[in-house]
């Protein structure tokens, strides 16, 4: 927006208006977001008493795309328009009744003020093919003179947070190239490009991560350069423009030979914000990295970027760095802890009927009962069963000539 104050020189007869101006009421203001307030003052001077209709205020915004065959035709071949804002307000007019309202001699200041739509305006942009332009217009109506207007660009932005979690996702891509062809080939060239997140601001500097190897038999050179691409739509049809904006090369590498880019920088000039929520202008950007091979075509690995206007606070990438750390640090109870704890093994299971047999006490005798067949081994031991295994001894408390079974004790 910027500049001085827009003016009108008088038109009317005998010069009755001296000058006809519009100035906002922050005139600092470098540019509006949607939902924002416009406001300001219509400035005029008059030299005599003028008669005036109306004076009327107007605002518009619109995206325009068009291109017609030659320079000098009449009519575009091709043309699209969208509209962004449109607002009339009538800052003066004659009372009730009167078709006239005259003002008297000297300066009168005018104020206005309206709201811009709570909806996304597109970023004012203005391209080889089309325009997204908005502006701020004061007409003074007077009844028997052409009307007289003064007219103010207003810029406006439609705000891009780099902070989201779609614009925070590293980007990463490998390629090869064979280099030569049929049986005449010299071996492949191969780079693989990584860049930490995907939106940026004007200003900031892109860390470049990449590796390039060089097996064919050529001397190659790697290049990075950031592209701004417009596309217009019009009447079912597409232009596209493609600029370059910046640039950084590395060294030559040899035939055989690797080259990393730990973090090579290229810094973003001042370019126009992404604008990628217009139906028939849009504007994006991409990050390439190429290598030039001589005699054959160059490998070229693009990435795309984001360029918005909230930048980067680092809370994005820490945290996620942090919650990669924790997830790392813990990963080893995931290895080692079963997901459901085991029981320990039943005593029964672990020593053989042998074995258990072997070291059981004597099933006693009822005293009332010597003709009858002992009890069920089951039927007396089952306690013991579950009870904690014996302590092991070389000693053995049953000799073999034992004459007579004696019960047997364990110190536990």
């Amino acid at each position: 927006m910027g500049g001085e104050a827009g003016s009108a020189a008088a038109v009317g007869p005998e010069g009755r208006v001296k000058s006809l101006g519009l100035v906002f009421e922050d005139e600092s203001k470098g540019c509006y977001s949607s939902g924002e307030i416009v406001a300001g003052h219509v400035l005029l001077e008059a030299a005599e008493p003028v008669a005036l209709r109306a004076l009327r205020l107007e605002a518009h915004g619109r995206a325009t795309a068009a291109w017609g065959p030659s320079a000098g035709a009449a009519a575009p071949a091709s043309a699209s328009e969208v509209e962004y804002l449109n607002v009339r307000l009538r800052l003066r007019e004659p009372p009730a009744g009167e078709g006239i309202l005259l003002l008297q001699p000297g300066k009168h200041e005018f104020p206005f003020s309206f709201q811009l739509p709570s909806e996304p305006l597109v970023t004012s942009f203005t391209g080889k093919y089309g325009s997204i332009q908005y502006c701020v217009r004061a007409v003074l109506e007077r009844p028997r003179a052409p009307d007289q207007s003064v007219r103010r660009e207003l810029q406006v932005i439609s705000h891009t947070d780099v902070n989201t979690p779609a614009l925070l996702t590293p980007v990463l891509k490998t390629q090869e190239k064979m280099v030569g062809c049929w049986f005449f080939t010299s071996g492949p060239v191969s780079l693989s490009v990584k860049i930490e997140r995907k939106g940026y601001c004007n200003g900031e500097a892109i860390p470049i991560y990449a590796e390039i190897e060089n097996c064919s038999s050529r001397l190659i050179v790697p290049k990075a350069a950031i592209f701004q691409t417009q596309t217009y739509l019009a009447s079912g049809k597409t232009k596209t423009v493609r600029h370059m904006v910046a640039n950084v090369r590395g060294n030559h590498i040899a035939s055989g030979s690797t080259d990393v880019w730990n973090g090579k920088m290229l810094k973003i000039p001042p370019v126009t914000p992404s604008i990628l929520d217009c139906c028939i202008i849009r504007v994006d950007y991409s990050l390439a990295v190429y290598i030039h091979i001589p005699g054959a075509k160059k490998l070229l690995l693009e990435l795309p970027l984001v360029i918005g206007t909230i930048p980067y606070n680092g809370f994005g990438s820490r945290n996620s760095s942090v919650a990669s750390q924790f997830s790392m640090d813990m990963s080893w109870l995931t290895q080692i802890l079963p997901e459901q704890p085991e029981a320990p093994p039943n005593y029964a299971d672990v020593v053989s009927e042998e074995e258990f047999s072997r070291h059981r006490p004597p099933c006693p005798q009822p005293p009332s009962r010597e003709g009858e067949a002992c009890c069920p081994m089951f039927a007396c031991i089952q306690e013991f069963r579950f009870q904690p295994p014996p302590l092991y001894s070389e000693v053995d408390p049953h000799p073999a000539n034992a004459e007579e079974s004696q019960p047997v004790s364990f110190i536990l």
